[in-house]
C-alpha cells in the first residue's frame, strides 16, 4: 500500500514538471520560441476510483492502529502516586483541610434547565405539618418543641431530651437513671429520702445534668427546687423535692416514666412530593437537583478512603462475591432516590424516597394513588425484572438509585378478570383527583 501512494506522488510530480526534451539534444540548446509559446495541453487527471479510496482508507486505518499508543502508569507505585495527587486536589477544592465539618455543595449550573422534575429534597415536620427544606428541618423542629411547652410541658420536655441530645447512649443512661428515681418513689412513697434529689450529687451531675430538657422534665412532673440543710455541712444545698400534690398521684408518675422510656427523637419525615406527569418519551430521563448528591465533609472523606482502598485492589484478583460487595458499597453512597412508575395508560407517578427504604414503601405509595387499592399488582424494573413487595430489599440493593423508572403491571389473575369483564386494561386506574394536578414532563 505504501508503494501505491509513492506511485501516485511520482505520477503527479512527473506531470507537473513541464515539457521534456530529447536525450540527443544538448542541455544548452534552446527550445524554439514557437514551441515554447504553445501552451502545454494537460489531460485532466481522473480521481481515484471508489475501490482505490476504500483501499486507501483501510490502509491508513491499519497504519494508525499499528502506531504505539501512550500507556498509563503500570506499576503499583505509579498508580498510587497518581491517585494520591487526585485525592489531594479534591481535598483542596472541597476545602476539607481548611474548614472541616462544612457541607460540600456544588455550584448551581446556570446553563442547566430551569425546571426540575423535583425542586429538591423536602421534609415534613411531624408537629406542625410544615414542608421544610433540608437545611431548615432541625431549626424548625426545635422551635416547634419549645413552643409546645405552653400546652404540654411534660411531653415537650420528653421530646427535648430525646431530640436535642444527639448521643443516644448518654440519653439512654440518663433516662434509665430518672426512671430509677421515679421507681423508688412509687415503691416507697412513705420514704422521704426518695422524694429528694441532690443536684450536686455525682450521679445526677454526670448522667442527668448534662442532658438538655431534664430540668424541665423534673419541674413538669411536680419537682420543685429547694435549699435544704445537709448533716455535717455548714451551708444548705439545692435539691429537687417532689410536691405533695404529685406524691398523691403515683399513677401519673408511672405514666410519665413510661412516656420518657418509650419516646423517640422527633425527626422530620421525608416528603414524597408526589407528582403526576402526562405520557412522555422522556420518562427515563432524570434531571436531579443537587440535593441528591450533596455530601458532608465526613462523606467526602469516606469516599476518598474508599478510592485509596481501590488502589490496593488493582493488583488483587477478586471473586464474584467480592465484586458484588463493591457494587453494593457504591450504591450506598446515595441517600435519596427519585422513582417513577409508568401505568398502562402511559401516565407517570413520581415520588422521592430514601435509598435505604424497602420495596414495601414504594408499593404503599403506588397503592395510595389507585382507585381500587385492594387489587394486587406488580412493579417491574428495566428488563422486566419483577420487584416483589415481600422482598426485604432496599432500593440501593436493587440498583434503583439515584433514580429509576418502573412499570406497573396487574397481577395475572386480575388482568384476566379485567379482560373477562370487557374493560380495557390500559384505561386509567388512578384516582380522578390526581389528574387535576397533572403536569407535562419537560
Amino acid at each position: 500500500m505504501k508503494k501505491f501512494f509513492q506511485e501516485i506522488k511520482a505520477d503527479i510530480k512527473f506531470k507537473s514538471a513541464g515539457p521534456g526534451q530529447k536525450l540527443t539534444e544538448s542541455v544548452g540548446e534552446k527550445i524554439p520560441k514557437e514551441k515554447a509559446r504553445q501552451p502545454a495541453h494537460r489531460q485532466p487527471r481522473q480521481g481515484p476510483t471508489d475501490e482505490a479510496q476504500m483501499a486507501a482508507a483501510a490502509a491508513l486505518a491499519r497504519l494508525e492502529h499499528k502506531q504505539p499508543r501512550a500507556r498509563g502508569p503500570t506499576s503499583q507505585d505509579s498508580i498510587r502516586n497518581q491517585v494520591r495527587k487526585e485525592l489531594q486536589a479534591e481535598a483542596a477544592v472541597s476545602g476539607i483541610l481548611e474548614a472541616p465539618g462544612t457541607s460540600v455543595v456544588p455550584e448551581p449550573n446556570e446553563e442547566g434547565p430551569a425546571h426540575l422534575e423535583v425542586p429538591g429534597v423536602c421534609f415534613t415536620c411531624p408537629l406542625t405539618g410544615a414542608t421544610l427544606r433540608k437545611d431548615q428541618r432541625d431549626a424548625c423542629i426545635k422551635e416547634a418543641i419549645l413552643s409546645h411547652f405552653s400546652t404540654d410541658p411534660v411531653a415537650a420536655s420528653i421530646m427535648k431530651i430525646h431530640t436535642f441530645n444527639k448521643d443516644r447512649d448518654r440519653v439512654k443512661l440518663g433516662v434509665d437513671t430518672i426512671a430509677k428515681y421515679l421507681d423508688n418513689i412509687c415503691l416507697h412513697p412513705e420514704e422521704e429520702k426518695y422524694r429528694k434529689i441532690k443536684l450536686q450529687n455525682k450521679v445526677f451531675q454526670e448522667r442527668i445534668n448534662c442532658l438538655e430538657g431534664t430540668h424541665e422534665f423534673f419541674e413538669a412532673i411536680g419537682f420543685q427546687k429547694a435549699l435544704l440543710p445537709v448533716p455535717d455541712q455548714e451551708g444548705p444545698e439545692e435539691f429537687y423535692v417532689l410536691s405533695e400534690a404529685a406524691l398523691a398521684q403515683p399513677q401519673s408518675l408511672e405514666k410519665h416514666k413510661e412516656q420518657l422510656q418509650s419516646a423517640e427523637p422527633v425527626r422530620a419525615s421525608l416528603a414524597r412530593q408526589r407528582r403526576l406527569f402526562r405520557p412522555s418519551p422522556l420518562a427515563s430521563q432524570f434531571d436531579l437537583p443537587r440535593d441528591f448528591f450533596n455530601l458532608t465533609a465526613e462523606e467526602v472523606k469516606r469516599e476518598q478512603r474508599l478510592r485509596s482502598e481501590a488502589v490496593e485492589r488493582l493488583s488483587m484478583l477478586r471473586t464474584k462475591a467480592m465484586r458484588e460487595r463493591e457494587e453494593q458499597r457504591e450504591m450506598r453512597k446515595y441517600t435519596y432516590t427519585l422513582l417513577r412508575v409508568r401505568f398502562p395508560d402511559g401516565c407517570l407517578l413520581q415520588g422521592t424516597f430514601y435509598a435505604r427504604e424497602r420495596m414495601a414503601a414504594l408499593y404503599g405509595f403506588v397503592r395510595e394513588a389507585l382507585q381500587n387499592d385492594w387489587l394486587p399488582f406488580e412493579l417491574l424494573a428495566s428488563g422486566g425484572q419483577k420487584l416483589s413487595e415481600d422482598e426485604n430489599l432496599a432500593f440501593n440493593e436493587c440498583g434503583l438509585v439515584p433514580s429509576a423508572l418502573l412499570t406497573f403491571s396487574w397481577d395475572v389473575a386480575v388482568l384476566e378478570d379485567i379482560k373477562a369483564a370487557g374493560t380495557n386494561p390500559d384505561s386509567s386506574i388512578l384516582k380522578p383527583e390526581l389528574f387535576s394536578a397533572m403536569e407535562k414532563l419537560s
